[in-house]
């Protein structure tokens, strides 16, 4: 791989999440041998149940040892193990561009949290493949179970994470989603990266995208990337300060000690509303500090899915 391609895969943080096994929660239906249950049944390694032999059917699945000892015929019925299909979908609108005098900003390690997972997947023989939206799809990778399947992706990223321009990339992230949600022809495990910031405070689209999704029995998770300190405390210097919209290029003067408490509450109700939605659509949600590691991030999740499982 390039230098460009490898910058996201930090070796220590590989070496300890590789050992987690990412397993979906739902059912997933798949086509080649691997980790994951599947809806179908046929012959495969891992016995189901038995059912009554219905004339005209292959002799191949019958069970002769219960025939043997009931003389009625059964065929053996397996349940098929089957890899899983994730799409990883990041929102790189600007907006993810923030804030730019921090050490990382929210698309950076958005970036870095994609390429560990997609790594992973990959290395426990699961496909995946990666969308980069902003206001519609600009980049799509579809599943592959491939390491060089990567080095085109991060080399995007990268390029994404370098890029100079402002106020270019606005977000709609339901259209988006409903496209991804007619891609998939197979139950897919899909993974979108975003902050949730978008150019219409109105959710409810947002929530119809989501249970489009869920409709298409593809299982969900939203990583909702924020920086915790400014974004969510609203812990800016107590003086007048002006703030600029990085999607619209809008500005406003504000005294933050002013409308800092009246903020918060707000913001509070508003990721409060999406997090009850989330749960009634059965969408796994995970709030991300950027100031957190985004390895110890990903970690977290993996290690609590695999426990509640």
């Amino acid at each position: 791989m390039s230098k460009s391609s490898i910058k996201y895969l930090d070796p220590l943080v590989i070496r300890k999440l590789k050992n987690i096994e990412i397993k979906a929660k739902l059912i997933v239906e798949g086509f080649i041998t691997g980790m994951h249950k599947s809806p179908y049944h046929g012959f495969s390694v891992e016995f189901a149940e038995h059912r009554p032999y219905n004339p005209g059917e292959s002799l191949r699945n019958i069970d002769w040892k219960v025939f043997g000892k009931t003389d009625k015929l059964y065929s053996k019925r397996y349940e098929e193990e089957t890899n899983l299909r994730c799409q990883v979908v990041m929102d790189i609108s600007d907006s993810m561009r923030y804030p730019q005098k921090a050490d990382m900003t929210k698309l950076e390690y958005g970036a870095y949290l994609s390429a560990a997972l997609l790594y992973l997947m990959i290395g426990q023989r699961d496909a995946a493949g990666m969308t980069l939206f902003d206001e519609q799809i600009q980049f799509y990778a579809p599943p592959k179970s491939k390491y060089s399947w990567l080095i085109p992706i991060f080399q995007r990223l990268d390029a994404e994470v370098n890029r100079a321009e402002f106020f270019t990339k606005k977000t709609s992230t339901a259209e988006v989603l409903h496209q991804v949600a007619l891609k998939f022809h197979r139950r897919s495990f899909v993974v979108l990266i975003t902050d949730l910031f978008g150019s219409s405070s109105d959710m409810e689209p947002l929530y119809q995208a989501l249970q489009h999704l869920r409709h298409e029995k593809h299982e969900v998770l939203v990583f909702h990337l924020l920086d915790r300190q400014t974004e969510e405390q609203f812990n800016f210097p107590n003086r007048p300060i002006i703030l600029q919209d990085l999607e619209s290029g809008e500005k406003i003067q504000v005294q933050p000690q002013q409308i800092r408490e009246q903020y918060r509450e707000a913001l509070s109700k508003h990721f409060a509303r999406f997090k009850q939605k989330c749960l009634q659509l059965n969408v796994d949600f995970v709030e991300v500090d950027i100031a957190q590691p985004y390895d110890k991030a990903l970690a977290d999740y993996l290690v609590k899915r695999r426990v509640i499982r």
